[in-house]
């Protein structure tokens, strides 16, 4: 194995994180070489010798058990979804990787039903890489009516979420003051994608041209924050209709697993509602745009 692996990144950044204060320990003996725990003061914590600690940590141990797991976890801190992330990742490292290049991911006609069924809030259905499935038409009047709305449809052509909202600047306009929390969210939702998919190439890719290109994709992603994007809130600032409030809610797709529908509210009666509305009513009269390249 090459370096430490996906598992031994994880151990080594939440160790980091960690002062002695923060697990009631006493900083003393010699001066600190780097942040954080040391790896035998983890080992301690967690009731393990340092020398398998390291060698887990090293990615030179594949055998750790549920109980060893849970016990650096504790040691770590680790909220309910980092621990679960480090058990898809240790579950992962047991395993020999198959590397084959997967097939396109496809919209069932169900999904087709289901996004049509909330024509009147703008919605996507994303899957697991974060690529644009489909979109309704307010859903991509809305986040990308820059780009073809016809673009989802071709799965060599498809918009991905990941790589818009760090490389396009429509994307980084639209969500103003609010982008850095955005893409923050995206990033962490990724980890887990990278937990579940661990030898999927085509994540592999994206995160590699991510790196590539975004300083602070870097930076994000070398903080290991694990966190799904569930809901939350952001003030966009559209070209056409100003500045709208929406909540985009995330919900999963019983009969598509990997698949997320997207979907994006607004208060009752609100401005961001009517200017909603007319974005619906500006949609009908836009001439067709041309597709964007990066």
């Amino acid at each position: 194995m090459d370096g430490p692996g996906p598992l031994g990144d994880f151990l080594q950044a939440r160790r980091a994180r960690l002062r002695p204060d923060d697990v009631g320990l006493r900083d003393i003996g010699s001066r600190r070489r780097v942040a954080g725990l040391r790896r035998e003061e983890l080992a301690q914590l967690a009731g393990v010798s340092v020398s398998y600690y390291t060698r887990l940590e090293q990615g030179l141990s594949r055998g750790a058990s549920a109980e060893v797991l849970e016990a650096i976890a504790r040691a770590l801190l680790l909220d309910e979804h980092e621990r679960a992330h480090l058990e898809r990742l240790a579950d992962a490292s047991r395993r020999s990787p198959r590397v084959r290049r997967p097939r396109p991911e496809r919209l069932s006609g169900e999904t087709r039903d289901l996004l049509r069924a909330v024509d009147g809030v703008p919605a996507l259905v994303l899957g697991q890489r974060t690529d644009v499935l489909a979109w309704n038409p307010l859903g991509h009047a809305l986040l990308a009516g820059h780009l073809d709305p016809r673009s989802p449809d071709d799965p060599a052509g498809r918009p991905n979420m990941s790589r818009l909202l760090f490389l396009d600047p429509h994307c980084r306009e639209l969500y103003g003051d609010d982008w850095r929390r955005k893409v923050r969210a995206v990033v962490g939702n990724l980890r887990i994608a990278v937990g579940r998919h661990p030898d999927d190439p085509l994540i592999a890719e994206l995160i590699g041209e991510l790196t590539m290109k975004s300083p602070e994709f870097v930076a994000l992603w070398r903080d290991h924050r694990v966190a799904p994007c569930d809901a939350a809130s952001y003030e966009l600032h559209h070209p056409v209709v100003g500045v709208v409030a929406v909540t985009q809610q995330t919900l999963a797709i019983a009969r598509s697993p990997g698949q997320s529908l997207i979907v994006c509210t607004t208060p009752a009666g609100s401005p961001s509602e009517q200017a909603l509305v007319l974005l619906r009513q500006a949609g009908r009269t836009r001439p067709a745009p041309v597709p964007a390249s990066w």
